[in-house]
């Protein structure tokens, strides 16, 4: 049976292969993104019906235009089955003394505040269904972090630590999240690092009916 599934971050690289993959496997789509041209492009590629697509160019940080999204999303699809959270951003190579507040600033809007976000607006709709996925891609290094990414393994570890409670608040309703940890994104297949489509196929075993009882993991890619 088809599954309502949100995806941020939908335009880079991994979210494309993802909007693509799932999109091939007959789920419907909520597509959420900054780009507005990158999220027409994607759309125009997809080329999916109008019943089974919404898309959004939005600003995660914007709570109340979040909330507004997931309703117009529910109104249009009945229910949001999976969230695959995947916006990146890194700044590091800095010592502490040399990173700046804005530097932090930068980490914790793009790891901890879009995550709070969306879980706060997400938590319900996902609990309705008896059946929910929640899938993010964090950094091997959070767990043993190396010098010079102070700003960014700490919000990672924040992120993540949310990511590990979302599982516990949820298991009840059958909500599963999990968290797929990589040392690189791959882009160009280079051997420098997990590439998107082993991520993704990561993903559809995650997703899967199978995967029902792995929750609160951390799933080394690496």
């Amino acid at each position: 049976m088809p599954k309502n599934i949100i995806i941020t971050g939908a335009t880079g690289t991994l979210g494309i292969l993802t909007a693509k993959t799932f999109a091939m496997q007959g789920h419907n789509l909520i597509l959420l993104d900054r780009n507005a041209d990158r999220l027409d492009s994607l759309t125009q590629d997809l080329n999916l019906p109008a019943n089974r697509l919404h898309t959004q160019t939005i600003d995660l940080l914007d709570a109340n235009a979040l909330q507004t999204s997931v309703e117009t999303a529910l109104s249009k699809f009945g229910s949001v089955h999976a969230l695959f959270h995947l916006i990146g951003g890194w700044t590091g190579g800095k010592t502490f003394a040399d990173a700046s507040q804005d530097d932090l600033e930068f980490m914790l809007n793009q790891h901890v505040r879009t995550t709070f976000n969306l879980f706060k607006s997400l938590s319900k709709p996902l609990s309705a269904n008896n059946w929910g996925r929640v899938i993010i891609v964090s950094a091997s290094t959070v767990t043993n972090p190396p010098g010079k990414s102070g700003a960014y393994t700490a919000t990672k570890a924040a992120q993540e630590n949310m990511v590990l409670s979302l599982a516990s608040e949820l298991k009840e309703f059958k909500v599963t999240a999990n968290i797929i940890q990589v040392k690189a994104i791959d882009e160009e297949n280079k051997g420098t690092g997990t590439t998107p489509a082993e991520i993704v196929s990561a993903m559809q075993y995650l997703f899967s009916d199978e995967a029902g009882k792995i929750s609160g993991a951390r799933i080394p890619l690496y």
